[in-house]
């Protein structure tokens, strides 16, 4: 399993405490250091059964720069949005956990985090 991580969020430092008390075994990635490649995003979101619009914090500086919120979310588009996530991975929503099953989820509740454990 592996937990892409900001250290500074505090629902990944839940997601994290979560897998701990569980023992499960992981390993972390800190995403902004050590970011995704567009084919790595491309396979996650596949797993996640997502598309990029979906991950993405259109709430941050970098989003309103980008004018992201105005980009469409279709098809067509969907390679921009994982190019504009990959090259500003402060973007992805967080925390992103991937099982060695090939299941994935956006663990952002508790009951997300635990859905990985089953």
């Amino acid at each position: 399993m592996e937990i892409w991580v900001n250290p500074a969020c505090s629902k990944c430092r839940s997601a994290v405490s979560l897998l701990d008390e569980a023992g499960a075994d992981y390993t972390v990635r800190k995403y902004l250091e050590d970011p995704p490649n567009e084919r790595e995003l491309a396979e996650v979101l596949d797993r996640l059964g997502l598309e990029p619009w979906d991950i993405a914090r259109t709430g941050e500086e970098t989003a309103k720069r980008l004018e992201i919120s105005t980009w469409e979310r279709t098809p067509a588009e969907r390679p921009r949005w994982i190019q504009a996530l990959v090259a500003n991975p402060e973007l992805i929503q967080r925390p992103i956990i991937t099982a060695d099953d090939g299941t994935a989820v956006v663990g952002r509740t508790p009951d997300a985090v635990a859905s990985m454990l089953r």
